[in-house]
């Protein structure tokens, strides 16, 4: 498994995928926290990082397709997947080591965010008046959900040799899973009966909950759930193609 991690990660930046991803996440952030206007935190009369946190989970949801639709689609349409299952892997180490490798991009394209908390630390008044709490939660919950994102593009990555359709299945799944079932629970049919239980099924819920600092246990289960849910279907998914 280590050896694959370090294959998809010197993938990722032995080409232009990694550098392009980073810096097209950084680029976007930083116009939409700094120059927009109606976004920008200059234009705000307190120090927050809530801009950040409500439109990074936007951009993952595109991002995030982008780079893993090649993580099987590619390897089946280059015909490098039969190869690998030649090699002494099981198909978990195959899993895992391209799951972490893509998680590894991400946890590196949010590091360089940790600016903006110093920023915003400097531009409180007094300075430090920044609820620590809340962004340490809200980084945590950022870095789960672009987790259950990779887990969900790996998925429909497999299900297709054209990385196109897996980069647009991915998106749809994840839109589903993000903000779905919110917009399920507002049809008349369920309000004021299952409508908060069907709230509990998508991510949105989850994210704003952790995102308030406090680190709930019910939450942190929730993602390594959707995550361990999604990475079972694509080894089903793997075995499948075995035996193609």
């Amino acid at each position: 498994m280590w050896a694959l991690f370090v294959k998809e990660v010197n993938g990722f930046f032995s080409s232009l995928t990694g550098y392009v991803v980073i810096g097209v996440f950084l680029v976007l952030l930083g116009l939409i926290m700094w120059v927009f206007p109606g976004y920008s935190i200059l234009e705000y009369s307190y120090a927050t990082l809530d801009q950040l946190f409500s439109i990074a989970p936007v951009i993952f949801l595109f991002l995030i397709p982008a780079v893993c639709m090649r993580t099987f689609a590619e390897e089946r349409q280059t015909g490098t997947l039969e190869i690998l299952f030649t090699k002494p892997l099981s198909n978990a180490d195959i899993i895992l080591g391209k799951f972490f490798g893509a998680v590894f991009l991400v946890l590196i394209a949010l590091l360089p965010t940790v600016i903006y908390y110093y920023t915003i630390w400097q531009l409180g008044s007094p300075q430090g008046n920044v609820d620590s709490g809340e962004v340490i939660g809200s980084y945590i919950g950022l870095f789960l959900l672009a987790s259950i994102f990779v887990a969900i593009a790996m998925y429909a990555s497999v299900l297709s040799s054209n990385q196109i359709v897996a980069f647009l299945v991915a998106i749809f799944l994840c839109f589903l899973v993000y903000w779905g079932f919110d917009f399920i629970s507002t049809l008349p049919v369920f309000v004021g009966t299952s409508d908060h239980f069907i709230q509990q099924l998508g991510i949105e819920y989850h994210y704003q909950s952790i995102s308030r600092g406090a680190i709930d246990s019910r939450d942190v289960l929730y993602f390594i759930s959707v995550i361990g849910l999604f990475l079972m279907l694509t080894h089903y998914q793997l075995i499948e193609q075995k035996r193609k």
